[in-house]
């Protein structure tokens, strides 16, 4: 899962909770400010507001695929993050302090911790109380949107699915209304005859039509298969799109796999499909989408995207933070590819340098990869949001307008 995704969901929460957010006095700020000390324990130094149950998850989901067991302080600041309900906030300051009806708890944060603890082991009254509230806020069409109660999407339903399985729990057997989280993600799921030949769409639009997103489709593969962010290989499978009516879920996940497969057959890479960004290389999404060819087809179908992301993708991952390197060691995993050799980068100690007791600044990028991300940062910021996202949110509420159209816009585009 991306690691702008978070900032996508924070804005879905914002239009969910808070349709008439306040107007802010001054202009808006151009990108998340890193945080002056960060919280002790917690990976990365941006602000966390938005991301950082997610991305410390992540963080302790990639090391411990990585053999690396993460520094207690790590740990405790997640499990300190939960409400006594079991649900996770994005990011509490002060965890001493009780959650409350203000506290914005999500799915996706939850889902994430789950997976992450459970991987980690001895944590099994945290996870079960996780997921036991990730249970009570099943929509009836079984699926999960970000916030509770809000319209179920594929790439929340997976990761929920994802945190089932990896707590031992059976996600076929786990149902609202009749319904399952595979018959939420198999409604996401496009036909194999018509555009978007067998891709995911986040969710119906308006009108109840369906449109690919490659996000999506990488999200609905794993979710459909039954598996979490540290999905390994797979073995191999057909990846054909074809044939007409309902697919099972294994068929859907083949689906989406040869959606996948097609979108990254050209250059290796994913597009971005944010405002602002037309030609600019995906490379969150290109993790994730070497995670689920590989965990539907085996490490060969993801051969060319994981190639192009040993090329390239250290700088990106040298700017965005934490979240990235992880995306980065589980695409390794998935792969069955050394993290400590990746295209010539040790991923897993990228990792732990931003983590407790390691500074930052200690590890840096080769001259020719940071010096080829100076120039696509003239055209695109890193991909934890940089003045594209940021600015829009202030914009927005600026003016009043509110962001729904940011959110449906954005998760309807068509990605290649």
């Amino acid at each position: 899962m991306n690691v702008r995704r978070r900032s996508a969901a924070a804005l879905a929460a914002i239009a969910v909770l808070g349709s008439a957010a306040p107007a802010v006095a001054a202009g808006p700020s151009p990108s998340p400010s890193p945080s002056a000390s960060a919280p002790a324990g917690l990976y990365g130094t941006a602000d966390p507001t938005y991301d950082g149950v997610w991305r410390q998850s992540l963080a302790l989901l990639a090391l411990d695929t990585a053999g690396v067991r993460p520094p207690q302080p790590a740990v405790e600041w997640l499990t300190g993050q939960q409400c006594a309900d079991g649900a996770f906030a994005p990011f509490r300051a002060d965890p001493a302090k009780p959650c409350d009806a203000k506290t914005t708890v999500d799915t996706n944060s939850t889902a994430a911790a789950v997976q992450a603890l459970a991987a980690l082991g001895g944590h099994d009254a945290a996870t079960g109380k996780a997921v036991a509230w990730l249970k009570s806020v099943q929509n009836e069409d079984g699926g999960w949107g970000y916030a509770p109660g809000g319209p179920s999407d594929t790439n929340s339903t997976s990761v929920v699915v994802g945190a089932l399985a990896a707590a031992g729990e059976k996600p076929e057997k786990t149902a609202r209304g009749g319904k399952t989280p595979y018959d939420a993600l198999l409604s996401f799921a496009l036909p194999c005859d018509g555009d978007g030949e067998g891709a995911f769409a986040f969710q119906p639009d308006e009108k109840g039509e369906l449109a690919a997103n490659a996000d999506a489709t990488a999200a609905g593969v794993l979710g459909a298969l039954g598996k979490g962010l540290a999905a390994g290989p797979g073995e191999a499978a057909d990846a054909d799109c074809a044939g007409s009516g309902e697919p099972t879920r294994e068929q859907a996940a083949a689906h989406g796999a040869a959606y996948l497969a097609r979108a990254v057959a050209g250059t290796g890479h994913l597009t971005s499909a944010l405002p602002g960004a037309a030609d600019q290389p995906d490379y969150g999404n290109t993790a994730d989408a070497v995670v689920a060819l590989a965990a539907q087809g085996g490490a060969e179908r993801a051969a060319k995207p994981l190639r192009w992301l040993e090329e390239n993708a250290a700088a990106w991952a040298q700017r965005s933070g934490p979240a990235a390197w992880a995306q980065l060691v589980l695409a390794a995993h998935a792969t069955g590819t050394d993290p400590r050799d990746f295209g010539g980068t040790d991923l897993v100690a990228r990792l732990q340098a931003t983590g407790p007791g390691v500074p930052t600044a200690s590890v840096t990028v080769t001259a020719t990869a940071a010096g080829d991300e100076d120039q696509d940062e003239k055209k695109e910021k890193d991909e934890n949001g940089g003045i594209g996202l940021w600015w829009f949110v202030g914009a927005c509420l600026v003016a009043g307008v509110g962001i729904g159209f940011l959110i449906s816009g954005r998760n309807r585009k068509r990605q290649p």
